[in-house]
């Protein structure tokens, strides 16, 4: 009886450290998740400021009804330089920066998370995903952080459309916005921007994981070099911005609508308006070519940044 006993302490005692994580566990995990948000924080910074004068261009093409084309793009480029210096081509990338270094640090943490989460539940602990569950762990990292930074991307967009003299600084942006719009403002636009991101997020960590899982497959090597890294993250971005760019135009326009003349509208009002004005193709692809440039570029930087930020702080840590 008493070893029965015993061996029944022991059993629960196993049960209970298999249910309930270690203090070196639970260690390990708040020190990876810390590595993984500076590690994000530290890719968006660097991606969005390489890549801000032109994406400032691309958003004020986007949110008017001029027509797009890279002649036009590199003409307002040269005048803003002219008319309003140097640093002007980054005007509102302060606003971007407030914005991107959380949503770049929660997207990049809940990504590792998310992985670890649906490893867990499809048996796949420590090995790559396989492909949905690669998909569904970028989509909802990118959903994650998207919810949780919402009123500094339409911030951002305000800055970016605007003269100086409207808006000073960011603060002035949701003093002026909740006083003469109303607070619900700062989410306008929300939807389409939870509807592009789902696809964007999602195709990007997917085909950024996809090509390292296929490169370690057939190279032979468990790191790609960095310029692979840049190649494959460049891949990356023109899938997933491609995929989700007519929503990225609509909730633009919903952004800015109380700058720029345009009625606070829906998500259909606004597309029906965008075809009818402008057509399907030119209306709603607008600026793509200018994200065709911008978007490989900084969605390499980021993704690059990112692992060479892990393999760092791992490398620092142990």
């Amino acid at each position: 009886m008493g070893n029965g006993v015993k061996e029944g302490s022991v059993r629960l005692r196993e049960d209970a450290e298999a249910v309930l994580p270690s203090p070196v566990s639970s260690k390990r995990d708040h020190r990876q998740v810390l590595s993984s948000l500076l590690s994000g924080a530290l890719a968006g910074a660097l991606a969005k400021t390489a890549v801000a004068p032109l994406d400032r261009t691309k958003i004020i093409f986007q949110v008017s009804s001029k027509r797009f084309s890279a002649k036009e793009a590199f003409r307002l480029l040269y005048f803003t330089y002219l008319n309003e210096g140097f640093l002007s081509l980054w005007r509102g990338n302060s606003a971007t920066m407030v914005r991107v270094v959380p949503y770049a640090a929660i997207q990049f943490s809940a990504h590792e998370e998310y992985k670890r989460i649906l490893g867990r539940y499809y048996g796949f602990r420590g090995e790559a995903l396989p492909p949905w569950p690669r998909l569904l762990a970028g989509a909802l990292a990118g959903t994650t952080a998207a919810s949780l930074t919402y009123p500094l991307d339409l911030v951002r967009a305000r800055m970016a459309v605007t003269p100086k003299e409207m808006y000073s600084n960011i603060f002035h942006v949701f003093i002026r916005i909740s006083r003469e719009e109303g607070l619900k403002t700062l989410y306008h636009g929300f939807t389409p921007t939870v509807l592009g991101v789902i696809p964007y997020a999602g195709l990007s960590f997917f085909t950024y994981e996809t090509l390292k899982s296929l490169h370690r497959e057939y190279s032979g090597r468990p790191q790609p070099y960095p310029f692979e890294r840049m190649v494959f993250g460049a891949c990356a971005g023109l899938i997933g911005q491609s995929a989700s760019y007519p929503l990225d135009v609509v909730r633009r326009r919903m952004q800015t609508a109380g700058v720029t003349g345009h009625p606070h509208a829906s998500i259909l009002s606004t597309l029906r308006t965008i075809v009818r004005e402008e057509g399907a193709v030119r209306g709603l692809y607008k600026g793509l070519s200018m994200n065709w440039l911008k978007g490989p570029i900084a969605v390499g930087i980021s993704f690059t940044t990112f692992d060479l930020m892990q393999i760092l702080l791992r490398h620092l840590q142990s």
